[in-house]
């Protein structure tokens, strides 16, 4: 049996070691417990840049949200847009780029580029999904607009060094998976104590197992006994038999009592021990639970939403958009100068709008185009093709839209907004083809693939339509009949003929290639939106014969009469869709409409 001393001793050991380890587990949940967010700054050495960009993996690094915090002399903005098209707005201009976390997760790791020493300033670009604009400091909470990756682009005017001063601050991970275990483990070692101190064994004597006061064995006492009681002279045997002690009742559950009393012992050393190792290493827990998140792997980067399948804009971004050049259409319109136009329309609608401006100033009766009109916005079509240039579709029907209206924007490059090209007004009666509005493919005008002709097959197909009554495309190519367009041109061109009687006319409708613009639709078909140029040409019959044109050609032609002959030209903006591969039903015209461009004589 262990003596009293030594239980008493183990126990109070038991006892301190679990209380220490029940602290060591407490303290894991409070004064050891890891922060809750860790900052990380910015290198104060770094080579200053017009530009800096904050990559699109630190916003996921630890999980959760990254709160940005920007210091900077002047004023600077903070725009969020996807990652390729913060890289093809930065360009080849030099730049910083904050690409990850230092180990102890106090230094933001940042590279910087050569290149170009400025760039034009950033704000306003139709890229950003979001832009903070700021003077002095930005606290920006940085949170994903959508599904996928987005990056952040810093700058100031495009001219002066980008901030410098950046600062982010991050998730912490504070999970403590010790702390119950060690606050469980200090209560079972208290308790084994405890125990100890409490629970005596049954029988035996406190002195030793099977002796007396003197520590000395039964087996010694039968031994010693047993040689006192041999007559004097005689030996011991050469080689007497041992003697076991006989082992009573009594001394049995002596025997057992001490093994279970050191088994208990040797149990509480052994979680004694366990404790010990468990407390020495909380320092290190505490420590590798603030160690930095993995960077995701390749499994998980593949799982996020790529860029190659993202629509080109948002919804709020293209609203934006739409919003921007209605009211730039509208301060054109309303004071009749093209120059107001530019910075959000272009191609086809800058001409046309340009020269019926002119004709009405000294035209009054002369019909104005169509309003543009951001709302009530019927259905939008964005291309996911992100390569330049980039094309995309509003139908909007709001003030002054009889009917809808078809809106073509056209992005040229990454430094360039979204401009208006084309306004083409719907067929009355005519359905709008589906076009899923998450994000569509747009084709090349010559690209046929699963369609029964090309984009610029189906307009070419339309300009003979136009230009001939018989056209081999009379029944591929048909048209609605509450405003039919191609049978109302045919017998406008019909009538000049006829009645023309000074004069020989001769009309033709050739596209434009350059402005073909081609969307897949959802049932594996096209819409082609595109440009004919309508010429229409006149010629006297004889020598002295005159002809005469209207007020409006004659504002362009600087005059009303000739003897030599005259041109006039129209913009026909025109919508056809095509059926995909395998479809009997014709290509069908959706929208159209044509202004004048050009009047001139010979």
């Amino acid at each position: 049996m262990i003596g009293i001393p030594l239980r008493f001793k183990t126990a109070v050991a038991l006892v301190l070691l679990g209380l220490l380890t029940l602290l060591a587990g407490v303290g894991q949940k409070t004064i050891w417990a890891p922060a809750e967010t860790v900052t990380a700054s910015a290198p104060s050495d770094g080579t200053a840049a017009p530009l800096t960009v904050i990559d699109q993996k630190l916003r996921t690094l630890h999980g959760g949200t990254v709160k940005i915090n920007v210091k900077g002399e002047g004023s600077f903005m903070l725009a969020a847009g996807r990652p390729d098209d913060v890289d093809a707005w930065v360009g080849k201009t030099a730049h910083n780029t904050v690409s990850g976390v230092s180990e102890d997760n106090k230094s933001l790791q940042l590279t910087h580029t050569d290149g170009e020493a400025a760039a034009p300033s950033p704000a306003g670009s139709d890229l950003w999904v979001t832009t903070e604009n700021a003077s002095g400091e930005l606290n920006y909470t940085w949170s994903a607009p959508a599904d996928g990756e987005w990056s952040l682009l810093l700058a100031a005017d495009g001219t002066k060094p980008a901030p410098s001063s950046i600062s982010m601050t991050f998730p912490n991970d504070t999970s403590t998976p010790w702390a119950v275990p060690l606050m469980v483990l200090g209560g079972l070692l208290m308790l084994a104590g405890l125990a100890l101190l409490v629970i005596k064994p049954k029988g035996g004597k406190p002195a030793g197992v099977g002796g007396d006061d003197t520590g000395e064995s039964m087996k010694d006492k039968l031994v010693r006994r047993a040689r006192a009681a041999r007559p004097a002279g005689k030996t011991a045997p050469a080689a007497p038999a041992p003697v076991e002690p006989p082992v009573d009742k009594q001394q049995g559950q002596g025997t057992a009592n001490s093994t279970a009393t050191f088994s208990a012992t040797r149990a509480g050393v052994a979680m004694a021990a366990l404790a010990a190792t468990i407390v020495a290493g909380t320092g290190v827990a505490s420590q590798a639970a603030t160690s930095p998140a993995p960077s995701p792997t390749s499994s998980e980067a593949a799982g996020a939403d790529t860029a190659a399948d993202a629509p080109v804009l948002l919804d709020a971004q293209f609203r934006r958009i739409l919003e921007q050049v209605s009211s730039t259409v509208d301060a054109g319109d309303a004071a009749k100068d093209a120059a107001k136009l530019k910075s959000r329309v272009d191609s086809t609608e800058l001409e046309v709008r340009t020269q019926n401006y002119k004709i009405r100033s000294q035209v009054g009766a002369y019909e104005a185009r169509m309003p543009v009109r951001a709302t009530k916005l019927l259905t939008t079509v964005v291309t996911s093709k992100r390569a330049w240039p980039r094309s995309v579709m509003a139908v909007t029907q709001g003030e002054g839209n009889v009917v809808p209206q078809l809106l073509t924007l056209v992005q040229k490059s990454p430094r360039e907004n979204y401009k208006l090209v084309q306004t083409t007004p719907l067929q009355p009666g005519t359905t709008f083809p589906s076009i899923g509005r998450a994000g569509t493919e747009t084709l090349a005008a010559d690209d046929k693939s699963g369609l029964l002709y090309s984009g610029q097959e189906a307009l070419a197909g339309l300009g003979d339509r136009l230009t001939k009554a018989d056209s081999t495309f009379k029944d591929k190519l048909v048209e609605g009949q509450s405003s039919p367009y191609i049978a109302d041109t045919l017998a406008y061109q019909a009538d000049v003929a006829k009645t023309g009687v000074n004069g020989n006319f001769s009309f033709t409708h050739k596209v434009v290639p350059e402005d073909t613009v081609v969307f897949r639709t959802a049932d594996g078909g096209a819409l082609v939106l595109g440009r004919l140029n309508f010429a229409f040409d006149g010629t006297p019959k004889a020598e002295g014969d005159k002809l005469a044109i209207g007020d409006d050609a004659a504002v362009l032609a600087g005059g009303k009469e000739t003897s030599s002959g005259m041109v006039l030209n129209f913009a026909e903006s025109m919508a056809v869709y095509i059926p995909p591969t395998g479809s009997k039903d014709p290509m069908k015209l959706v929208a159209a409409t044509r202004g004048l461009v050009g009047a001139s004589f010979k």
